[in-house]
């Protein structure tokens, strides 16, 4: 291919549950470790989506992407790949979340697979749906797409999970197009740390240490941070400085510098860390989406932030769009966008 080839997002899709949770119901949810003050303005919660009876992994994927279709105005035989972000925790193990899209959706000349780096899978998704649309002559549109709803194994007793009160649930969806020329993916930036891979996750059901009779109910609550001092202590220490060399270089591929970036498109965190990092690259904070109303719905924040963002005027015609995400196991990512016709 050619090196003008550029890929542009010509379609956004969000599905929320009906269902929410107040940061009163979190606070009484902890049993008096927090107060609901302390949830909204330390832990920025006013409240999170709680998934409903129809509300799995796979099917909330599939409705964002409905809805990204019918942004694009797309017919959904024009897919020629799903990269599908969705997590693992989802209706039936072992099935393939994007093949359970396709046939949602009826993009039947697609093919599909999952694609999995925690809440920063949509980012690194991007990065994988821009480089197969330059190299493969074949494949000229791609949906990046998938469900969220890891908060049902928030045990809200364990003090060290207050850092994952905020998971939420929801589903989303970007479609990208080769030679768009709109909204184009510009250079990215993707740092991982394995030697955290298995400070957090869900402690009781693998293979290692199965759910027995005993321990099943346990185990439905049972994400942790299965060695909270050292994940502290590392995330201490590279965690801003791995996020920055991110920022820079995506920014550097792209062409451009920390002033040139006019919005902020920043994963759900505590309050202090999303002004901090504002603070840091010198943006105000209207030139970012703090989604204290939403939660943080994993790797869909990426995609609402995108869709918040334009719906309030934030992100228009030539904006400079900076995506920054993060996964535990631990990796931090960051792209940029340019928003407006090429």
């Amino acid at each position: 291919m050619s090196n003008q080839t550029t890929v542009g997002i010509v379609g956004l899709g969000i599905y929320l549950p009906e269902n929410t949770m107040s940061a009163q119901e979190i606070a009484d949810a902890t049993k008096g470790i927090w107060t609901s003050e302390n949830i909204i303005n330390k832990l920025g919660i006013r409240q999170k989506y709680i998934p409903g009876p129809e509300d799995g992994t796979q099917e909330m994927g599939a409705k964002a992407a409905l809805a990204c279709l019918k942004d694009a105005g797309m017919d959904p035989l024009e897919i020629d790949v799903i990269l599908c972000f969705g997590e693992e925790w989802k209706e039936y193990p072992l099935t393939t979340s994007a093949l359970y899209i396709q046939d949602r959706i009826q993009a039947t000349n697609a093919w599909g697979i999952d694609v999995q780096n925690r809440c920063c899978t949509t980012v690194s998704a991007l990065k994988m749906a821009k480089d197969m649309l330059i190299a493969d002559d074949d494949i000229n549109v791609i949906l990046v797409a998938g469900g969220y709803r890891n908060g049902d194994f928030v045990d809200y007793t364990d003090n060290n999970m207050s850092m994952m009160y905020d998971l939420s649930a929801g589903g989303g969806a970007i479609l990208l197009k080769k030679n768009a020329g709109k909204n184009l993916l510009l250079g990215t930036g993707i740092i991982s740390d394995g030697s955290l891979s298995r400070t957090a996750g869900v402690e009781i059901g693998g293979t290692q240490n199965p759910a027995t009779p005993d321990t099943v109910n346990e185990a439905y609550h049972s994400l942790r941070l299965m060695d909270a001092n050292k994940m502290k202590a590392r995330l201490n220490e590279v965690s801003m400085p791995n996020w920055y060399a991110c920022i820079d270089k995506a920014l550097k591929l792209s062409g451009l510098t920390r002033e040139a970036i006019d919005f902020m498109n920043i994963l759900h965190m505590k309050r202090s860390g999303h002004l901090s990092l504002l603070n840091d690259l010198n943006k105000r904070e209207d030139q970012s989406v703090y989604l204290e109303n939403y939660g943080h719905i994993g790797q869909v924040d990426q995609i609402l932030s995108l869709v918040l963002g334009l719906q309030e005027g934030k992100i228009k015609e030539g904006t400079v769009i900076c995506m920054v995400a993060a996964g535990i196991g631990y990796v931090w990512a960051a792209d940029i966008i340019r928003w407006g016709v090429a």
